[in-house]
């Protein structure tokens, strides 16, 4: 049996895996979903919220076992495990990345997002004046994120998005090497309906590293919410 490490993306929490890990549970795995520093469940501020924070937080936790684990990054935090993986490849059992950002070793999220023609999250969010962060729009998580979440769970996600994601992640850039990071076996869950991760943009991410199994889901963004046990099954 493997222990699954549960990481979000933005704007998320680890309370966006808790349809999906009892499916995980059931079949005898352990699961222990993290709250990156700015959710709700970590609450920072904005200039404490860093990649750097991001990958210690992490990092930590792996660190703390006796054991490898498989490491699963949503959206965003394909950048996060990836780094992880890249510190610590010993520990890490396999990566799973939900629709997240595969990335070359150098890019960054925020560069992967422009590059996409069809993902309509980016145009859509409200910078700060400085940058340093930025806030999205009710509207735009019911019609670019939930588009195809349940009414009764989107009533339930939105208030528990922070209100606020800091920038400063999304324009790091990431650091990873084909002898530590490469060497580490990856899946990559597709989802098909996707307006964040565009398709397109995650077969691209996926050409960039060596990734030994590919699942589809007919999902947008956020299958955790919207398909948690065919998730949960593409994981196992």
């Amino acid at each position: 049996m493997s222990h699954y490490i549960l990481v979000h993306g933005a704007w998320e929490g680890s309370w966006s895996w808790e349809n999906t890990a009892p499916e995980l549970e059931k079949q005898g795995h352990t699961t222990t979903a993290i709250d990156l520093p700015g959710s709700i469940g970590n609450k920072r501020e904005i200039p404490e919220v860093t990649m750097a924070g991001y990958i210690k937080t992490v990092s930590d936790q792996i660190n703390a076992l006796d054991h490898k684990v498989v490491l699963v990054g949503h959206s965003m935090a394909g950048a996060i495990i990836s780094q992880v993986a890249e510190l610590i490849p010993e520990k890490i059992e396999r990566l799973v990345y939900v629709a997240a950002f595969l990335l070359k070793n150098g890019d960054s999220v925020l560069e992967a997002m422009q590059r996409d023609p069809d993902g309509e999250y980016l145009p859509n969010l409200e910078f700060s004046e400085d940058q340093s962060y930025a806030k999205v729009p009710e509207q735009v998580l019911r019609n670019v994120a939930f588009h195809d979440v349940d009414e009764k769970d989107i009533v339930l996600a939105v208030p528990r998005m922070a209100e606020k994601q800091a920038t400063q992640p999304f324009v790091s850039k990431v650091a990873v090497s084909a002898e530590r990071f490469g060497a580490v076996p990856k899946t990559f869950i597709r989802t098909t309906i996707d307006k964040i991760t565009s398709p397109a943009l995650q077969d691209e991410m996926i050409k960039n590293w060596d990734v030994e199994k590919i699942h589809i889901l007919p999902s947008g963004h956020f299958p955790a919410l919207s398909m948690p046990q065919q998730l949960a099954g593409a994981m196992l």
